[in-house]
């Protein structure tokens, strides 16, 4: 497996630039507070705990979620562009000189920063399961896989089938030149499948290449691909910080304190992408997934300009309803200082400009 050499570690556990100190036991330990000694990892100190929510609880939640996956859900009008109108909007900015993005569905983005194509979370196919079980998604990936650009980067933030699609990386083409950054110890998962160029980052290392730096950053949830493997590889968000754009990807995270570290550790950023659904029931969720509010309170925490709404209205993953997440994240977004221009809820298949500079140099 390819491994860079970390270019930076800005803080580690919040301790440069006005984060708040190391908890006790990793200062005794020299062992990062994420690394639990047994090999598994866990949250940053602060973050909401997860637990087992009630019976009576979790059984009218799956009792719902198998009800809801024969229903039809009912699609409105422009939340998804027709695939030919997408690839070619896609096709046109990608002959053009600038950055852009492109939502796919869920979380998984194409950006273009500094002229490199970067695919994020790429859950492409009709399920989020293995084997044709799990989740259904009501509506196709914005782009269709065979007509992806060339992918410079593959950035996976955690192992669950929602963000890690088996089916869609065995279709995905350029193994052999793409260079595929996940968290620490997911590297395997890629190299077994015919990728070339793979690197683990632990949270707080940097990946420079291409005047791009992708940097690992802790974000609050879990991971787990089977029954035998809970935590057993790390989770994380990402900052990709080119010359004229800083963005923040979130992958899948609850609320916590450690987004106040990361904006004053990594802060400001242009664009931050940031999960707006699958929040209901709060007391199974809350430690999983932000809410819409919850989410707009992210984007204030770690200095950016403009929120980009994701992880929703692509699949039923939980019991709010599906159209649900925007309405409150645009009322939250405008309640907490941001304008409608400042604001996105995209279209799946939608590609758009990111033509401001990131504001540490304005």
């Amino acid at each position: 497996m390819k491994q860079n050499k970390p270019s930076a570690r800005p803080f580690s556990a919040g301790t440069r630039r006005g984060a708040a100190q190391k908890p006790e036991e990793e200062r005794a330990t020299h062992r990062p507070w994420h690394h639990l000694p047994g090999g598994q990892f866990r949250n940053p100190a602060g973050s909401p705990v997860r637990s087992q929510a009630p019976v009576k609880c979790t059984l009218p939640f799956f009792a719902r979620m198998v009800r809801q996956s024969f229903d039809k859900v009912e699609v409105p009008e422009g939340h998804v562009i027709p695939r030919p109108l997408a690839h070619r909007a896609l096709s046109d900015h990608m002959v053009k000189q600038g950055d852009f993005l492109t939502w796919l569905g869920h979380a998984s983005f194409l950006l273009r920063l500094n002229g490199k194509v970067i695919l994020t979370d790429p859950y492409l196919t009709r399920y989020a399961g293995p084997a044709g079980l799990g989740p259904k998604r009501y509506v196709k990936s914005g782009i269709a896989i065979g007509d992806l650009p060339p992918v410079d980067y593959l950035v996976v933030s955690h192992n669950h089938y929602d963000h890690l699609d088996e089916r869609a990386l065995a279709r995905l083409p350029g193994k052999e030149r793409m260079t595929v950054i996940v968290p620490l110890r997911l590297g395997e998962f890629f190299t077994a499948r015919g990728f070339k160029n793979v690197v683990e980052l632990d949270w707080h290392d940097a990946y420079d290449a291409d005047g791009l730096t992708i940097t690992a950053l802790p974000v609050v949830h879990w991971s787990r691909r089977s029954g035998f493997d809970t935590n057993r590889t790390l989770w994380a968000g990402f900052s990709f910080k080119a010359e004229r754009h800083h963005v923040f990807f979130g992958g899948d995270s609850a609320y916590g304190p450690v987004f106040e570290e990361i904006g004053k550790a990594y802060g400001p950023f242009d664009t931050a992408l940031i999960g707006i659904g699958a929040y209901e029931p709060r007391v199974m969720m809350a430690a999983s997934h932000a809410n819409p509010e919850e989410a707009v309170a992210i984007g204030r925490d770690i200095g950016a300009k403009r929120l980009v709404g994701m992880h929703w209205g692509t699949v039923v993953l939980t019991a709010e309803p599906p159209f649900e997440p925007p309405e409150r994240f645009m009322k939250a977004g405008r309640e907490r200082g941001y304008t409608n221009h400042d604001l996105w809820i995209m279209a799946i298949g939608e590609t758009r400009d990111l033509s401001d500079p990131w504001p540490a140099n304005t």
